[in-house]
């Protein structure tokens, strides 16, 4: 299952977990240190929810939680 959003589509993106070690100048120390550099995904939030479509038909699909909360797809019931 690819997770994409089918309204927004919005999609997993590539980032970094930075870790840092030292205490910070503004705290007396002599400033903080990147020790090491991770690759992280950041995932949409995304629900699988019945979506009434405009033809009238229901369909089941991945929708991010921002485009439910924005009303942009209308919920089936």
């Amino acid at each position: 299952m690819s997770r994409i959003c089918a309204v927004t589509g919005k999609r997993p993106t590539r980032g970094n977990i930075i870790h840092r070690k030292g205490q910070s100048k503004k705290s007396g120390g002599i400033g903080t240190h990147v020790t090491s550099i991770t690759k992280r995904d950041f995932k949409p939030n995304l629900q699988r929810i019945k979506v009434l479509l405009p033809s009238g038909a229901t369909k089941r699909l991945w929708v991010s939680v921002k485009a439910i909360k924005a009303g942009l797809v209308q919920k089936a019931v």
